[in-house]
């Protein structure tokens, strides 16, 4: 330390040419520096996703959701497995341990992936999502007509955005790098339909499998190889393809003894429709596309949204014309907001250490050398920050404290005025540069042992944090170590850029340097503490004891706080979760959240624009059902809201106007209001968008709705309870064909031929495709909407009997109405049951803790937890139920408190 300090204060322009070239590669390093919100704390994970025609749910648990939860267990890190299952789709969540490779975890996914598929139903599809996180939808745009042509209906005009979407848009927003996928919500995929009469099919003779069979037999082209004639080299292909409804109709389904055989337009109409979908989107009111870019994992989100948004130029000039795509959220602009807080808090920070220390040290040499440490410091942090990889966010940067980074500073930099101060008084005239170097190199060797370990103390209270895992260590290691980065640079130029400038800069004062004469800030601070020192010194007893006091004040106090995982980031934007009646249909849902956004538009001129997500998406990352949709509602900065009478002043007054505006139009939808991030964070950690979660295991989703249903009413009356809201409310009907078997083996039918009738006229069968430019239609066979909802048309459906004879459904089957349970959630391979609890209150461990000690201190929880107990216990003195293991996850799982929060 000594030969460094004395070539430090011997040798100022190289130390000075170092500074530059340090500080030079950190604002390099700055202006490289990967710049973010929030760290993002999603952990590795793969999702399959497995398309299921035709099946209800709980066929789909036992034949898809179960064997891939079997096949995907006991894989090295697999950490826990969640799983959704609802019409139409299975969907298997693998959440991994922290440090397992992504892409190999996806590997062994997918080679146990293809030893289960042969078990599967015919038709599934099980495939992996995207490679993203779960804070991987950065960007949304939507597609609409702003000039739609002459002529076009509405139903044309959806089904225009959806082949721009697919065929246009998704591809070239798919090039741009970072990009992992680009999902879609809305419009209509057009389809050439056929839709058969159960009546005509009947009179003919011919069922509708046959009709599907007899269309797709003369849909495709087929190939001859190739042949040569002479020198000539040909390739023979056939032109057989259909290519619009009216060759579809006019191909032959049956030859008898007319003049001309039975043709498909005989027995179907053949139309340009549209498939069932399970999803819509709608901006400000209107029904439109929208599209989610996803990003990579380990992308950053601002360095993947500026390139997206500067694609989007080139992506109108392909869009046909009058169709426009305009952004609607962008994470860009939350990373630019968070950023330029960021940096308005440390440069006033900065600033204001500067001055205090001007004020206080009273030397503005001093004070000048103080603060140079503090842009320096930073810079090495930033190099530091960019070299391990830790991106500029939220919790890395806004944890820096200059005032600590230049307390060893202030330490050599006052030393050495003492010093220089007590030299000069014993010369008795003004020190030479070489007594100078001599005395701060002295000055600052003598505080170097003490200083560096006060330091190393206070950076040793970041070392625990670096040892937390999970979503706490993503979240809290970036600012561990970005505080530690700072504390080390801070050190690093106290004893190298410090000596060197005191050395240079500092003269010694006229009057001894801490001689209890001071004058200013620090005089008035010595008078008044010199007295105070002198009764405790007279009185210790006293004064330990007054400690004491203060320091058990102080522990109540602390116990009465308010604690909560992370403070909330105000992100400019609201997201609320919508609930609708369960079983509503996709049209209707879509009516009411149009009339509600164009209400809430009326009733908030704050507010720029909303678009909601209705159902499922494409990709089904988010599955939804029809009656549940996410929306989205922007805003001008509260500062420009207007001031009048009646009208929200806070983000609070504006949610809660929200809520009351959409109740008056519909007053069956709830909502579970947050942010966009906010809403993702809560999603990631228990798999259940609010700020608690209620689960329930066990077997029969009779007990558990119960139970739910009872810990809804207590934790309704506990303080702090701003709304509790069933994960799953209610069961969507459904329509059950019961088969007599009995009948069916009088006429000597399978169960084959019924299985084919239903899937092949109710949910529709594709028998081929037709090409246009890079779209493709498929050819459907399917019954029109009216006939499908028909009860007496499902049981007109014609059977096959033997060669020739033909019996309708109705002679073999019933139709019977029910319920079914849907979505179907399983954690770790048990079914649950959830409810999603939002608070009014900050302090969500206290809540959480309040309702822990209600049930242990036998209070209404306990009461609940007895009462399910019972509910689910076996018959006393009679065999357990076959779903006894269900049952005693249940008690064990409200045995341990019911609440789980994160």
């Amino acid at each position: 330390m000594s030969r460094l300090l004395r070539w430090v204060t011997h040798h100022r322009l190289a130390v000075a040419l170092i500074g530059a070239i340090v500080a030079a590669l950190g604002l390099w390093s700055f202006a490289s520096l990967q710049i973010d919100a929030i760290p993002d704390i999603t952990g590795v994970q793969v999702q399959i996703n497995t398309q299921v025609p035709a099946l209800a749910p709980e066929e789909i648990e036992r034949l898809v959701t179960l064997p891939l939860e079997r096949a995907m267990g006991g894989q090295p890190g697999l950490d826990q497995t969640r799983s959704l299952t609802k019409t139409g789709l299975s969907q298997v969540t693998l959440l991994y341990k922290d440090g397992t490779d992504q892409l190999r975890a996806r590997q062994l996914v997918t080679e146990r992936l293809a030893a289960v598929r042969d078990q599967l139903p015919a038709g599934s599809t099980p495939q992996l999502a995207p490679i993203t996180t779960g804070l991987g939808e950065i960007y949304y745009y939507e597609l609409e007509w702003r000039r739609p042509p002459a002529g076009m209906s509405p139903q044309q005009q959806l089904m225009a955005l959806y082949e721009a979407q697919e065929y246009t848009v998704r591809p070239m927003l798919r090039s741009v790098a970072g990009v992992a996928d680009v999902n879609s919500n809305g419009g209509l995929e057009l389809q050439f339909v056929v839709e058969p009469d159960p009546r005509w099919l009947m009179l003919h003779g011919v069922t509708a499998a046959e009709l599907a069979e007899a269309v797709g037999r003369n849909v495709e082209n087929a190939g001859g190889g190739v042949v040569s004639r002479g020198s000539e080299r040909f390739t023979v292909r056939t032109d057989a393809r259909v290519m619009d409804a009216t060759q579809i109709g006019s191909i032959p389904v049956k030859f008898a003894g007319g003049v001309l055989p039975l043709q498909v337009r005989d027995l179907a109409d053949v139309v340009i429709g549209a498939a069932p979908r399970q999803g819509a989107a709608t901006q400000n009111g209107r029904e439109t596309v929208l599209g989610t870019v996803m990003m990579l994992v380990g992308q950053n989100s601002r360095q993947v949204a500026l390139p997206v948004e500067d694609a989007l130029p080139g992506v109108r000039a392909a869009l046909p014309r009058g169709m426009v795509i305009d952004r609607q959220y962008s994470r860009a602009d939350l990373v630019d907001r968070t950023i330029h807080t960021v940096e308005r808090n440390l440069g006033e920070g900065a600033l204001l250490v500067a001055l205090v220390l001007l004020v206080v040290m009273g030397n503005w040499r001093a004070a000048l050398i103080v603060a140079f440490v503090i842009p320096l410091a930073f810079l090495v942090t930033v190099s530091g920050m960019h070299a391990i990889g830790l991106s500029g966010n939220l919790m890395s940067l806004s944890a820096l404290d200059f005032g600590l980074i230049v307390d060893g500073a202030i330490v050599v930099v006052e030393n050495s005025l003492r010093l220089l101060a007590a030299r000069r008084r014993d010369k008795g005239e003004d020190l030479t540069a070489e007594e100078r170097r001599e005395t701060v190199a002295r000055a600052a060797r003598t505080v170097a042992r003490p200083t560096c370990f006060g330091i190393a103390i206070i950076a040793l209270v970041y070392v625990p944090v670096l040892s937390l895992g999970g979503v706490e260590g993503k979240l809290f290691q970036p600012m561990a170590q970005a505080v530690m980065l700072a504390i080390v640079a801070g050190i690093a130029w106290t004893f190298t850029i410090v000596p060197a400038l005191s050395a240079w800069l500092l003269r010694a004062p006229s009057r001894d340097h801490g001689d209890g004469n001071a004058t200013g800030v620090i005089g008035y601070a010595q008078r008044g503490y010199a007295p105070l020192l002198e009764r405790a010194l007279a009185h210790p007893l006293l004064l330990v004891l007054a400690a004491l006091a203060l320091l058990g004040g102080t522990a109540l106090a602390f116990r009465s706080l308010g604690s909560q995982f992370t403070p909330q980031l105000d992100e400019g934007a609201i997201t609320a979760m919508v609930y609708r009646p369960v079983g509503l249909s996709l049209e209707q849902s879509l009516a009411i959240e149009q009339r509600t956004e164009r209400a809430i538009r009326r009733a908030f001129p704050q507010v720029t624009h909303t678009f909601s997500r209705i159902g499922t998406s494409e990709v089904a990352t988010d599955p939804m059902p029809p009656n549940e949709n996410d929306l989205y509602v922007f805003y001008t900065p509260e500062k420009n809201w207007p001031q009048r009478e009646g009208k929200p002043r806070t983000k609070q007054e504006l949610i809660a106007g929200i809520e009351r505006v959409a109740r008056g139009v519909y007053a069956g939808q709830n909502f579970d209001f947050a942010q966009p991030i906010e809403m993702r964070f809560n999603e990631m950690l228990e798999g259940v968008r609010a700020d608690v979660s209620v689960k329930l295991y066990g077997d029969d989703y009779d007990v558990l709705e119960r139970a739910a249903a009872r810990a809804k009413a207590i934790l309704e009356r506990l303080p702090g309870t701003e709304g509790v809201e069933f994960e799953t409310a209610g069961r969507p009907k459904t329509i059950v064909v019961e088969l007599d078997r009995a009948a069916l083996l009088r006429l000597g039918l399978g169960t084959q031929e019924v299985n084919r009738a239903i899937t092949d006229a109710i949910a529709g069968a594709e028998v081929g495709f037709i090409p246009h430019d890079a779209a493709r239609h498929a050819i459907v066979i399917r019954m029109n909407e009216a006939l499908r909802a028909d009860p007496a048309a499902i049981l007109a459906l014609p059977l096959r009997v033997g060669e020739d004879g033909m019996v309708p459904l109705s002679r073999v089957a019933r139709l019977r109405q029910t319920r079914m349970v849907e979505p179907i959630l399983h954690d770790n391979g048990s079914r649950r049951a959830a409810l999603m609890v939002n608070l009014s209150t900050s302090d969500l461990e206290g809540y959480v803790t309040r309702a822990r000690r209600d049930r242990r201190q036998g209070g209404a929880a306990a009461r609940l937890s007895r009462r399910v107990r019972r509910a689910i216990s076996p018959a006393r003195g009679g065999a357990a139920p076959p779903r006894d293991r269900g049952a005693r996850r249940a008690r064990a799982d409200l045995r341990a408190g019911l609440c789980r929060a994160r």
